[in-house]
């Protein structure tokens, strides 16, 4: 039965690409002359207002008569009550431009990043990561493991992004009920998204640092070829060394636990061991084995009429970087494996990851029925994650994914707007190896949604249900779980005049556990852990509220909320104790739980002259989060703060911020408490050519005090800090 239902859904989802083929070359080559009038730009209902400028802009980007930057999102322009987006772009992008988009987000109200290593940093929304965060490409999912688990990059590459737009709330139900944290949602330049108006667009970013020697570059062209047809390439290269961090690598307790065993190891005449748990016990200054190499190239081509447009790109994505490891941590492999003790020298787990990926994106105008436009996007994913140590293979993760939506939007009636779609995703996922914690599994589900917004006046009223079927089956282990889940989400919302909008969002969703949650049973050497799932896990459902207020008043500009979620039978990985294979054993667990927090961005634009303006931004962020049996959800970040002074004198601008963050005493068992720690960063941008932004040159130095920094979040807390004093200096080409 399970089959037959498979069957029938990827038919479907094969389905969606031929219909929207179909109904494309009829309505493509309705109105030819419609082309010198929009040139494929981005229609209004995909998009929503993120700040404003005086300058043109190149593919998602609009700019309206008023200077406003209006960036592309797949259904929040009449969704924007639920929605609570923010958007990273431009100048923003490029100042806090890193391999991994944890790194990029992580100073955004309610954003942090799960810092396992240099070369593998998610995100984290209001405390949630992995699987209640998706993160997405264009409005469809990454479709690699980097949600499984920690030590997992994420295959996108910031360097080559248009824009990242961070969706917390409600409104990730347009992308997928499970996303409990909300969306990252990458605009990607894969796919051109409109013609441009010289022969030949180019898009160019190089940059260096000192903290870890990073040396990178990327490039984009996008050529109009005629007849309506626009080519695109691009191409990025990166590479670091081993990060220079401040003082000791390790934190104040493992390096008590190193020193005390390299006492009784003395003790007992093993004078050699002894010396070795010294010697990484007052390791400091460097974070070994932390370099990374990554690089990608992507080429794709897209066709506009009229109003509607159909593209596809194929591109690839490959790192390797060093995975950093507890130093003291016992491993070794049974049935002939591989042994790796002290005696062989410091040990070094790396991992190597390469994505093929197909994408295919299509906004079809309809005409004039009920139905005004279709959109769809498509993605196929072939995927490889290779776990070395040292030279050899330890294990191989293969991946083969594909996730297809197709959305109808509907033809404004009134004051009711709204859009109906169905969405699939298909993953074959297989590991081989010593370490193969995981066996062989596939996921498959299908998602159909409505959205739906009433009213234009002082109160408006939005409303979003979808419905999820999910199978997740093993054939190894014999066990096949289907899952059927419901969510919905409900926001009222009152214009208090043209600046301020104060609401409240209700939204009950439900998320069928992971196969990794499921079916892992074994050690994992990259995260050192031996890890533990349940294949009787049952759904985790939980009910959410949330109070906003939002606008402008006067000199001010503010964006405030405050949330609670209430957890039935929440999912969690925690630590028991316990130890096999000489690793610690961590569980997945359920029991209820709830998250309450609050976020918040103020800034105070107090001095506007001719040729000078100047702000301050306060951001603070808080989570509480807490199991039924009274103890604390694992790895929540403290309380931090944000203070920032800008000035801009349109060639020039300068920022000055102070990062702070509390100590996190409030952890759970067997987790080990952080101290609080201040960042204090400052940056400088130059734009040579008068002002014109297509050029921008960008000085940045961050964590001017060399201040020791450990993430409450990280699994790797203990031995990975955060990079020590940094310069970075970059240059943005767009012509």
């Amino acid at each position: 039965m399970l089959y037959q239902t498979a069957s029938l859904r990827r038919s479907l989802a094969a389905s969606l690409s031929i219909i929207a083929v179909a109904t494309a070359a009829p309505t493509m080559a309705q109105d030819q002359s419609a082309e010198e009038e929009q040139q494929g730009s981005p229609t209004a209902s995909e998009t929503i207002v993120v700040e404003e400028t005086g300058e043109d802009d190149f593919h998602n980007r609009r700019i309206d008569a008023d200077g406003t930057i209006i960036v592309s999102a797949e259904g929040l322009r009449q969704f924007d009550i639920l929605a609570g987006a923010s958007v990273v772009a431009g100048d923003d992008l490029d100042e806090n431009m890193n391999g991994q988009i944890g790194e990029v987000l992580a100073s955004l109200p309610g954003v942090t990043a799960t810092g396992f290593a240099p070369g593998a940093s998610r995100p984290i929304l209001r405390g949630f990561s992995g699987e209640r965060v998706k993160v997405l490409v264009d409005g469809i999912g990454a479709i690699d493991v980097s949600n499984t688990s920690a030590d997992h990059a994420v295959s996108i590459d910031p360097l080559t992004a248009e824009s990242i737009e961070v969706l917390r709330g409600p409104a990730v139900l347009l992308y997928g009920s499970q996303a409990i944290g909300g969306a990252v949602n990458v605009i990607d330049k894969r796919i051109p998204r409109r013609i441009p108006t010289e022969p030949v667009h180019i898009d160019a970013l190089v940059r260096v640092d000192t903290v870890a020697d990073l040396r990178e570059g990327g490039a984009s062209f996008d050529i109009p070829v005629g007849d309506g047809f626009v080519f695109h390439a691009d191409g990025s290269y990166r590479k670091t060394d081993d990060v220079q961090v401040p003082g000791f690598v390790l934190a104040d307790g493992l390096r008590a636990e190193l020193l005390e065993e390299a006492a009784e190891e003395e003790d007992a005449g093993e004078f050699e061991e002894a010396e070795e748990l010294r010697e990484a016990a007052n390791a400091r200054g460097t974070l070994f084995n932390s370099g990374t190499e990554t690089w990608t190239a992507n080429g794709g081509l897209a066709f506009f009429r009229g109003d509607s447009s159909l593209g596809f790109s194929v591109g690839v994505y490959d790192t390797l970087y060093g995975v950093p490891i507890r130093p003291g941590a016992g491993h070794h492999e049974e049935e002939g494996g591989m042994d790796v003790g002290e005696e062989e020298g410091p040990e070094t787990v790396s991992i190597g990851l390469r994505q093929y990926r197909a994408d295919l994106r299509g906004d079809i105008e309809l005409g004039d029925g009920f139905f005004e436009r279709l959109k769809i996007r498509t993605g196929y994913s072939d995927y490889t994650h290779t776990e070395f140590e040292g030279d050899e293979v330890g294990t191989t993760f293969d991946v083969q994914g594909v996730e297809a939506r197709a959305e109808l939007v509907q033809d404004p009636v009134a004051d009711l707007r709204g859009s109906v779609g169905v969405q699939y995703y298909f993953r074959d996922f297989f590991a081989q190896g010593a370490e193969a914690y995981v066996a062989p599994n596939r996921t498959e589900q299908l998602s159909l949604f409505a959205l739906q917004e009433y009213g234009d006046g002082p109160l408006q009223l939005e409303g979003a249900l979808r419905y999820e079927t999910t199978d997740v089956d093993s054939t190894q282990l014999g066990v096949e779980r289907a899952f059927d889940g419901f969510s919905g989400a409900l926001g009222l919302a009152w214009q208090a005049d043209d600046s301020i909008r104060l609401g409240v969002n209700l939204s009950r969703v439900s998320r069928a556990p992971s196969a990794e949650e499921l079916f892992s049973e074994g050690p994992h050497i990259a995260t050192q852990q031996f890890e533990i799932g349940d294949v009787d896990l049952t759904m985790e459902r939980a009910w959410g509220a949330e109070i906003f207020a939002r606008g402008i008043a006067g000199d001010f500009e503010f964006s405030l909320a405050a949330y609670r979620n209430w957890f039935d039978d929440y999912i969690y990985l925690s630590a028991n104790g316990e130890e096999e294979d000489e690793l610690p054993v961590f569980l997945y667990l359920q029991q209820d739980a709830t998250y309450s927090g609050v976020e918040g961005e103020v800034v105070w634009n107090f001095y506007e002259g001719d040729n000078l303006d100047l702000r301050a931004d306060f951001r603070a962020e808080y989570i509480d989060a807490k199991l039924n049996d009274g103890t604390y959800v694992p790895r929540i970040p403290p309380l931090g703060l944000l203070g920032a002074l800008e000035a801009d004198a349109g060639e020039f601008s300068l920022r000055g911020e102070v990062e702070w963050f509390d100590a996190q005493r409030d952890v759970a068992p067997f987790e080990t408490e952080t101290d609080g720690y201040t960042l204090l960063n400052a940056s400088a941008t130059w734009r040579p050519l008068r002002g014109d932004p297509a050029v921008t040159v960008i000085l940045k130095a961050e964590n001017l005090l060399d201040q020791t920094a450990r993430r409450a979040s990280s699994f790797t807390k203990d031995f990975v800090p955060l990079p020590g004093r940094n310069v970075s200096l970059a240059v943005r080409m767009s012509i």
